[in-house]
């Protein structure tokens, strides 16, 4: 695990080796252990690494190519590498997972790379004799990896920050990402925060040329096949389903450097603790944080007994949880999304003192129905009046901040919203409801959850890996698991009872999400774990109200985004949603990164 930089120009750079030393300088914390650059005539790449998978300096970036055609720097893992090692005829003088994408593609190539590798990954490969420079991006978006591009340049690196930090660039804030990041609580790729720089989207690479004319290849997509079937045998699917759960998690247990999980005590982290304890032949640390108002303490201590992990409990403060907000979005470059984000980065600093990688929770919801609430919405509206069509039902319920909100307190451009709208309306028409509902969370709501999980991890140089985002695993469950299993009726009489009932109401009573993962759960963990109530990762926001509204007094009146003289009614309508709390929180993320950006000049 590491972070990238680059420079790709078709005219010459001045100072152009001290640029990009700086990019890797202000990306140090993603990569502590070693630090190199490539140099040649207009292009620089930049590495730093976090030494996970052959710790020798041998297997230190940038990385080059037998032939001496390819050049690599590259940010993630390929847990199957030693699986395309062995298709290959190269002459290895390393161990680890780089050279074998290098060895790849020089003699098979990019797409056959690709096709093989199981991974999350951000890679820049540079062809030296023909020119051409390929950024490439995981399928499921995992590993960040941004650019800026002009008439004579393209500049890249896994953070904003190392953009800005080559002196080329002006840091300029896009008032249109505001009104993404409060429907969505992140801006969906390509865009960001920053006019003129733009995420490189998942499961796809972008081509350069010489000329830096390019194109964008698309590799992988949320499958098309989607499961609805009645007919099914149960017991041989959840054989097959447990299958693919251990080989993803296996997968993700290869490391030269000491591993842990993440416990909070739910079903997720409690499942692939229980299967990492169960193939690691040393007790396995792990992790839980809580406030005093709000903790789970006692739900993970149930993992501990059972499987004997060495335990680490975290109480945080209220008063540290202030203190931490303004740095993580430094490390962010970005409003933070989620109020869990800061708990999740102090977690991190805490076990950093012990292990390196962390196997963490992220998709279990979006891969087997978990937010019952909203994936029982097309049985609910079938059962209602219809008067509005789905895609526009689903908005209701699904953004964070209600658009009628939205659009009596901000006077930025909406013109994300109406780009979007445009094409998922269409794309909803043709699909199944339920597929829907799935399509969108995998394409778009698990993308703010892994900008989460890589800032709060990699802020303190540790490496997350998410088991149920494994695409193979996606696949197994999109084409193979039916609806039915994912989220399933108690019994038929359920099923006629919540007819007259909203999802919110019967949610985990008449129905149990995540079905075929909690049956599967009863072989590795308790059945209190099992059955206990779905609860999120619970911040204290809304008994913390008056320090946010102190906060956002002192902010917000200087927010040029917000129509003059709505704050004291922004704070007044908060108090009056459920989601009171993180709301005003999100207003305030924005002028807080407002503040630390766009102050100061980038450019020297």
């Amino acid at each position: 695990m590491c972070g990238i930089t680059g420079i790709y120009s078709k005219v010459e750079i001045s100072k152009i080796d001290e640029r990009i030393n700086r990019m890797n300088n202000s990306i140090q914390h993603r990569g502590p252990n070693a630090s190199g650059v490539y140099l040649n005539k207009n292009i620089a790449l930049g590495h730093r690494r976090l030494s996970i998978i052959d710790t020798r300096d041998v297997a230190n970036q940038p990385m080059h190519s037998s032939n001496e055609n390819w050049h690599i720097v590259f940010n993630g893992e390929i847990y199957n590498f030693e699986e395309i090692k062995s298709q290959l005829e190269y002459n290895f003088i390393t161990s680890s997972d780089t050279e074998v994408i290098l060895a790849a593609v020089q003699e098979k190539g990019i797409d056959w790379f690709i096709a093989q590798s199981n991974g999350m990954f951000s890679i820049a490969l540079y062809n030296s004799k023909s020119g051409e420079l390929f950024l490439i991006r995981d399928r499921l978006g995992i590993k960040p990896l941004y650019y800026f591009m002009d008439d004579e340049k393209v500049i890249f690196s896994s953070e904003i920050k190392a953009i800005l930090s080559s002196g080329l660039v002006d840091a300029k804030f896009n008032e249109a990402a505001v009104d993404e990041y409060l429907a969505n609580r992140y801006v969906r790729a390509p865009y960001t925060f920053f006019e003129n720089i733009y995420q490189v989207k998942s499961g796809c690479y972008m081509h350069f040329n010489n000329d830096l004319s390019y194109k964008e290849d698309t590799y992988w997509d949320i499958p098309k096949e989607f499961n609805l079937s009645k007919d099914y045998d149960e017991e041989e699917l959840l054989i097959a389903f447990e299958e693919e759960i251990k080989k993803a998690i296996e997968y993700r247990l290869i490391a030269d450097v000491p591993l842990g999980t993440y416990l909070s005590g739910g079903v997720d982290s409690s499942l692939i603790t229980a299967i990492t304890a169960i193939n690691k032949k040393d007790r396995i640390n792990t992790y839980t944080i809580g406030f005093e108002e709000l903790n789970e303490f006692s739900y993970a201590k149930l993992i501990v007994d059972k499987y004997k992990t060495n335990h680490h409990e975290i109480l945080m403060e209220k008063e540290e949880y202030i203190d931490n907000w303004e740095r993580l979005i430094c490390f962010k470059d970005a409003p933070l999304g989620v109020p869990n984000e800061i708990p999740l980065a102090v977690m991190s600093s805490n076990l950093k003192e012990k292990i390196t990688v962390v196997l963490s929770g992220e998709g279990a919801d979006e891969l087997m129905a978990g937010y019952g609430r909203i994936y029982r919405l097309p049985f609910e509206y079938e059962n209602s009046s219809k008067e509005d069509n789905f895609y526009n039902t689903f908005l209701k319920k699904y953004e964070y901040v209600p658009r009628e909100m939205r659009d009596a307190l901000i006077c930025s451009s909406k013109k994300y919203r109406i780009e979007f709208d445009t094409v998922l309306e269409s794309e909803f028409s043709k699909r199944s409801n339920e597929e829907n509902i799935f399509n969108y969370f995998h394409s778009y709501h698990v993308k703010g959850l892994l900008q989460r999980v890589d800032m709060t991890t990699m802020q303190t140089s540790v490496e997350a890996r998410v088991p149920f985002l494994d695409h193979n695993l996606i696949e197994f469950a999109y084409k193979k698991i039916p609806f039915d299993l994912k989220l399933k009726w108690k019994d038929d009489s359920s099923k006629e009872k919540a007819k007259k009932l909203s999802a919110v109401e019967y949610s985990e009573k008449l129905d149990t999400p995540k079905y075929l993962l909690r049956k599967l759960s009863y072989k590795y963990l308790p059945k209190e774990t099992i059955e206990r109530l779905k609860v999120g990762f619970p911040v204290p926001l809304t008994e913390w109200f008056e320090n946010l509204e102190e906060l956002a007094l002192d902010l917000l009146p200087r927010a040029t985004w917000l129509k003059e003289g709505v704050v004291k009614n922004l704070i007044e309508r908060s108090k009056t949603e459920t989601r009171a709390g993180q709301i005003l929180w999100m207003f305030i993320n924005i002028e807080l990164f407002r503040k630390n950006y766009f102050s100061k000049d980038w450019r020297w």
